[in-house]
């Protein structure tokens, strides 16, 4: 996935006075000095705050604001990709590629993600409400293949199974997450094999 900045963002960015406070909390867990350890939860609530993504100006705030050097904020937000760099849709649909979600049929899992979002890969879709990535192995893989929508996983998908979860998503619907299947986690779909 190609992680550009942009270059035209915000001029501005302040955390709101609720993540102000829970920032203050988050850094109060580190010993004295040590603040700069709290940079990933800095950047997850700045995320969170600004409609999924980083601006510019939330990474130079969170710098100061653990005292620690804008460039070491940027390394960490540049590297992790769950930190996004530029605006996304409401929907950020997270679609795992490695060798097994792929074997068990990802790039049709993808294609009925483009089809049914209207967003290309990397791209959001006209109406905001998706946006389209290609990601490395996301931990499921007893489960593949799968995607990762925002925070949740949606398991043991195929096109339809994924059309399904796009509607739900669009009409605002709760969508199951989880597997797909009838399988509890990572059991074997139909239940235990063993010990009857």
């Amino acid at each position: 996935m190609k992680r550009n900045i942009l270059t035209s963002q915000a001029a501005t960015f302040a955390f709101s006075a609720e993540n102000q406070k829970k920032l203050k909390d988050i850094i109060q867990k580190y010993p004295k000095g040590r603040q700069a350890s709290a940079v990933m939860p800095a950047l997850d609530l700045a995320q969170r705050q600004n409609a999924g993504w980083l601006p510019r100006e939330a990474i130079e705030t969170i710098a100061e604001l653990l005292e620690m050097p804008a460039i070491k904020v940027w390394e960490v937000a540049s590297f992790y990709t769950m930190y996004n760099l530029n605006p996304v849709g409401k929907h950020v649909v997270q679609v795992c590629r490695t060798t097994s979600c792929w074997l068990r049929g990802s790039d049709a899992v993808l294609e009925a993600c483009k089809k049914h979002t209207g967003a290309d890969v990397g791209k959001i879709s006209e109406d905001g409400l998706f946006s389209v990535v290609e990601v490395e192995c996301l931990g499921a893989c007893v489960n593949a293949p799968m995607v990762q929508i925002n925070d949740d996983y949606y398991e043991d998908l195929d096109a339809a199974k994924m059309e399904d979860i796009i509607e739900k998503l669009r009409d605002g619907q709760e969508v199951k997450r989880g597997p797909q299947v009838d399988r509890l986690n990572s059991a074997p779909v139909g239940g235990a094999k063993t010990l009857r």
